[in-house]
């Protein structure tokens, strides 16, 4: 029987988790990447529980840990040095924690990994694919590498290469636009003004928003403990931010007359001209799909579902991402045949009502942080205070950060994500017990 090879468009994380699950259950896997070498560009991310089970699935949660930094819990604070958000992990759990990880480590970690299976794997980097065609009993992707074309068939590709993707079918698309407000960040030696086991953030009415992340290390510094900080701002002003020694000045100001301790710290960091911080944009996009995959052909990642970071949950979706369709295909699978319709109606029952519950949420709670109406942060400032008062609403909050929501009264078992056998058949389901998908 012909083994199934698999492409795969797009190194991130949802790419190499899935190439890691893939090639361990015994398949072919072809990884394209645009550019020649990977050097992933971001500021630290956070990782929560749900892509942590799903990083012992894998089996590199050790290996993250000693790179990553945890994190117990988020605290916001208001000006007045009141906390609007309060919300930690053992909340929802017991043994539950988040890893503040830098994107070069999480790269580092996932690559390390997929090197157990290099006989699996085959590397395509400098193939930036321009075109995907379903045929009968393959799909073809056209590209081009040294300003050469290229033509390959594979049993099925996952498009994986982010939230501006050009490659998803156009027909599944039902939102894709960019958000209007983004972020100045930079990752810098690690806060020692704060707990570096939590996740500080700062708020004032809703347009102003900053973001300390205990971040860990990098594979080349192991000692070197860091810090990412985030400055939230509309689109259109990223470009200037911080340009010239006034900026810097009115910035200092703006945290100064409302966090002086964070402000003091950021001075210091600012000072210091032989290591001046590296300041960098990210601007975020919002895309809503009607379905992930049909046929040969699926979306993964942040080409699937993009949303505003403000809760946390991009890598985090995207290695369930990894772990649904690894799950899916081991259920379609029967002697090295996929039945590709039952593998996307388990996927589709797996991610679906997860990823539409996170999506609207973001959308929701997003202007309430980031936004110009003047009525957003006062709304905020009145409901979320009480709310953690309540305890139902406090566990309730926690699961949802945690990443562990199916939806509204649903929600994720951890161990059942994290387990993993040579055989790992637990999640098999008859074809008639799973709902169409439409």
């Amino acid at each position: 029987m012909k083994i199934p090879h698999f492409a795969i468009v797009g190194a991130g994380t949802a790419g190499l988790a899935t190439a890691i699950l893939l090639a361990r259950e015994g398949n072919h896997v072809t990884i394209f990447e645009h550019v020649d070498e990977l050097s992933p560009v971001g500021a630290g991310l956070l990782l929560q529980p749900a892509g942590l089970a799903v990083f012992e699935h894998l089996g590199v949660l050790e290996h993250a840990l000693k790179l990553g930094a945890k994190v117990t819990g988020l605290e916001g604070q208001l000006p007045n040095k009141r906390l609007l958000v309060n919300s930690h992990y053992h909340q929802a759990g017991s043994n539950l924690y988040g890893l503040g990880i830098h994107r070069a480590s999480l790269c580092h970690v996932l690559t390390h990994k997929l090197a157990e299976y290099a006989s699996q794997v085959t590397w395509r980097m400098g193939h930036s694919v321009e075109h995907i065609q379903e045929q009968q009993n393959e799909v073809r992707l056209f590209g081009i590498q040294q300003q050469q074309t290229f033509d390959d068939g594979f049993d099925a590709v996952l498009i994986a290469n982010g939230a501006r993707s050009q490659l998803r079918p156009s027909a599944w698309v039902k939102v894709d636009q960019a958000y209007p407000w983004g972020a100045a960040w930079s990752i810098v030696p690690e806060c020692r003004t704060l707990d570096p086991a939590i996740l500080h953030q700062f708020y004032d009415r809703s347009k102003i928003m900053m973001g300390v992340l205990p971040t860990g290390a990098i594979p080349t510094a192991p000692q070197q403990r860091l810090s990412s900080v985030f400055w939230s701002l509309p689109s259109k002003q990223l470009h200037t931010f911080l340009e010239d020694e006034s900026a810097k000045q009115q910035w200092l100001k703006q945290v100064s007359d409302r966090w002086p301790d964070v402000a003091e710290w950021l001075k210091q960091l600012l000072s210091n001209q032989q290591h001046q911080p590296q300041w960098l944009s990210a601007q975020y996009r919002d895309v809503v799909m009607s379905q992930f995959g049909q046929g040969r052909i699926g979306v993964i990642g942040d080409a699937a579902h993009a949303m505003s970071p403000q809760l946390g949950q991009g890598a985090n979706m995207a290695l369930l991402d990894a772990w649904a369709f690894s799950q899916s295909v081991q259920t379609a699978k029967k002697h090295q045949q996929i039945d590709w319709s039952m593998l996307w109606q388990h996927y589709h029952q797996q991610r679906r009502s997860s990823t539409q519950f996170y999506q609207f949420l973001s959308r929701l709670l997003t202007p309430l942080y980031q936004s110009d109406h003047w009525w957003a942060g006062a709304i905020r400032d009145l409901t979320f205070p009480w709310m953690y008062q309540i305890p139902y609403f406090r566990k309730e909050m926690a699961i949802t950060i945690s990443g562990l929501k199916t939806g509204l009264f649903q929600q994720l078992d951890y161990q059942q994500v994290a387990q993993y056998t040579e055989s790992d058949n637990s999640f098999s389901v008859k074809l008639e017990s799973l709902p169409e998908y439409k």
